[in-house]
């Protein structure tokens, strides 16, 4: 069985600086494990600028904050493992990975889950009717539409108006498709709002607010869908071919969702809690990478000094 000190899970935006830092601090036994066949997370699908407005100033792509990261690894003897699923991890400290090569188990000291969020689906919502192809979440809308160059379908409605919501909404419509509404149950729109003036207030697609999706028609596709004013209870009936639902992140802890809080384990970025901006996820990965170095440079001094770090990493 291979072994190393820091295995980080997720090479996004947290898992790059988390083991940037680490290595700055000192770890020379570093494993960086993602199932992607790149690094760089949901950073390499955000084609739009206004990303890394704290760190350079200006606002840049998504791809180039993910190059800019992966430069700060060039150098380091960090062992990136990509196309490479993280299946299991268990309460000895073995992690057991599966890529194109095998099944193998790798044994670590350390380990610091950046594994980002998941969406919420349309099935957290109370939504009835039947469950037809054409139904997806933003963040497949747009891996759809700028890594594979695919319109997700051509009558598009969006349900929910946070950040990512109204950059696809503006997306689609210049992609080609026509964004029939962007559909919000709040008051006012979700997102920040420097995203509703720069990408759904100049496209004039309209923003319902205090309206929800409460029915799916079609079988086989999408043929539309009921909408509700929420204050007046009015339904109308949309025809569309495409729902987009923006109804949520929640960090992904699926993988060691049954091991308690052990003293060896961090959370980095979106995997501990939700950041409005990549920066932010970025700075507070820096200092978990940093924290996890010092542990793991008290427990080889004396390995009594370990447990008066354990306090840092909750």
């Amino acid at each position: 069985m291979e072994h190393c000190e820091l295995l980080i899970i997720g090479s996004g935006a947290a898992g790059m600086s988390a083991a940037a830092a680490a290595w700055k601090a000192g770890v020379r036994d570093l494993v960086l494990v993602d199932g992607a066949s790149a690094p760089g997370g949901i950073l390499r699908q955000c084609s739009h600028r206004g990303f890394g407005r704290a760190v350079f100033g200006s606002e840049i792509t998504g791809p180039e904050y993910a190059s800019f990261l992966l430069s700060g690894l060039q150098n380091t003897g960090v062992r990136l493992l990509t196309e490479t699923e993280v299946l299991s991890v268990t309460g000895n400290r073995r992690a057991l990975l599966s890529s194109r090569t095998g099944l193998r188990e790798l044994g670590f000291q350390r380990l610091i889950l950046a594994a980002g969020c998941r969406e919420r689906s349309i099935g957290s919502l109370p939504v009835t009717g039947t469950r037809p192809s054409g139904v997806f979440t933003a963040g497949q809308a747009q891996e759809l539409l700028n890594l594979r160059h695919r319109l997700p379908g051509r009558e598009i409605l969006i349900l929910g108006s946070g950040d990512l919501g109204m950059i696809m909404a503006a997306g689609l419509q210049e992609a080609g498709a026509h964004v029939i509404a962007v559909a919000e149950q709040e008051d006012h729109y979700g997102g920040l709002a420097r995203n509703y003036h720069r990408f759904l207030e100049p496209s004039g697609i309209p923003l319902l607010l205090r309206t929800t999706v409460t029915e799916l028609y079609g079988s086989g596709r999408l043929t539309g869908v009921l909408l509700r004013q929420l204050d007046t209870g009015a339904q109308t009936h949309i025809p569309c071919d495409t729902l987009v639902t923006v109804v949520g992140l929640i960090p992904d802890r699926t993988l060691v969702s049954g091991l308690g809080s052990p003293d060896w384990l961090s959370f980095a970025g979106n995997c501990h809690h939700v950041h409005e901006l990549v920066d932010s996820a970025v700075a507070e990965a820096a200092s978990v990478g940093r924290l996890a170095a010092s542990a793991l440079a008290a427990s080889k001094h004396d390995p009594d000094i370990f447990p008066e770090v354990r306090g840092l990493y909750r």
